[in-house]
């Protein structure tokens, strides 16, 4: 969420921002409703003072023996607080239908974040690794797995649906090794690890943004509560209407979870394989910093995920998103893509951004700066990273002719051979 000060005395800046972003918002409504909130707000102030002074002389009225002239005086007071009961519903009302526009615009790109349509705009920032020329006929993770006896995408539809697959055997062994392996070397990079709930309540994803635009790409249960699309979601919200130390700044987090999404918007795209799915797995980082240090957190985060890509010997490049790209929490994002012969193209394996205060804002996270003032800290997250991807990117990159798939060597502790065979 932006700060309403700063909306109000920029509205050009806001406007510009938008245009670049492809998103629109209506500041005419924004004024009238804050124009009237500011007026209700000035009358109620107006009103209580007058109870108050008129209070006082009720009371002198009582000592000199006015007691008409006081009862009027309290039949006055009682429809000024009948006003203020009114004046209060209607600021309630109006201050709802505010929340829920200023929560529906998306954050301001920041400086470093390129100007640009769509993703055809996002320029490359740096690649590393070659990919893999093969002398045989490649295959793709959706031929390869199944006939490893790996993966399983009949009996995922079979338990659930559409978008869903099952693992099996050294499939299940090989996911698991995939979140061990991430989570270690984050925590060894300094991140601390925790293990959160997969379903949160409205005022968890409303604090990082998910809600209420985006709700139509969570799965809700029946008690209100829904399936987290990202860890980042219960990682932010940790230390919602928290006040941090901020000598412990920066704070960096990690964790496992399952993710969820409806994928409502995705028809027809990545229909085959595990690149998009309804249920994946993702090791994510979340940062919480000082506003002077959350660009330099970026490139850290981004480094970290990047380190993961390079000790599985995976070629990989990271683009910087540009605004007609940008997701809506972020002000920059670098999307690591990894290489993928099947497509012959590089897929988004990872995204880490900088949110500035924009989370922190709807989650009321702050922290007290050097002079004891309590300010907005800046919120960060990336994916450390996705399990299924890295999955598929594994398979097809480590092929071999005989249709076996040699296990990276950082993996090999974890899964307790050199190579998967047929199941």
């Amino acid at each position: 969420m932006l700060d309403i000060r700063f909306i109000r005395e920029n509205p050009d800046a806001i406007e510009e921002a938008l245009k670049n972003r492809h998103a629109k918002w209506d500041y005419d409504e924004f004024r009238r409703l804050d124009e009237e909130r500011r007026e209700i707000i000035q009358k109620v102030e107006s009103l209580k003072a007058e109870r108050n002074t008129v209070s006082k002389q009720i009371g002198a009225m009582l000592k000199e023996g006015n007691a008409e002239e006081a009862e009027n005086a309290k039949i006055r007071m009682r429809d000024v607080g009948d006003e203020i009961n009114n004046l209060d519903g209607a600021l309630v009302a109006i201050e709802e239908e505010l929340n829920g526009l200023t929560y529906s615009i998306p954050n301001i790109p920041g400086p470093n974040t390129p100007i640009g349509d769509d993703e055809d705009d996002n320029p490359e920032v740096r690649r590393w690794g070659t990919p893999r020329e093969f002398d045989f006929e490649a295959k793709a993770h959706w031929d390869l797995g199944p006939e490893l006896g790996i993966i399983d995408f009949e009996r995922g539809v079979k338990l659930a649906h559409a978008r869903f697959y099952a693992l099996h055997g050294a499939g299940a062994r090989l996911e698991r090794s995939l979140i061990n392996f991430m989570l270690n070397e984050h925590i060894k990079w300094g991140s601390t690890e925790w293990w959160v709930p997969a379903l949160a309540n409205k005022e968890t994803l409303t604090g990082t943004g998910q809600l209420p635009k985006f709700e139509e790409d969570l799965f809700k249960t029946t008690e209100g509560l829904y399936l987290i699309p990202t860890a980042e979601v219960m990682l932010t919200n940790l230390h919602a209407n928290e006040v941090l130390d901020g000598a412990e700044l920066p704070i960096r987090y990690c964790a496992y979870t399952p993710c969820f999404r409806e994928e409502a918007g995705s028809a027809g795209r990545d229909t085959r394989g595990i690149i998009r799915v309804h249920q994946f797995d993702k090791v994510e980082m979340v940062r919480f910093a000082k506003p002077d240090e959350s660009d330099a957190e970026l490139e850290n985060m981004t480094s970290c995920a990047e380190k993961i890509l390079q000790e599985l010997g995976l070629p990989y490049r990271v683009i910087s998103l540009c605004t007609g790209d940008l997701g809506f929490s972020a002000r920059q994002t670098y999307d690591l893509e990894v290489w993928l012969p099947s497509y012959g193209a590089y897929k988004e394996i990872s995204s880490c951004s900088n949110c500035g205060d924009f989370q922190a804002r709807r989650a009321n996270i702050k922290y007290v700066d050097e002079d004891g003032r309590k300010r907005f800290a800046h919120t960060l997250n990336g994916s450390g990273l996705a399990v299924g991807r890295t999955m598929a990117a594994i398979i097809e990159n480590y092929q071999n002719a005989d249709g076996t798939i040699t296990v990276p060597e950082a993996l090999r502790p974890y899964m307790g051979c050199d190579v998967i065979t047929a199941q």
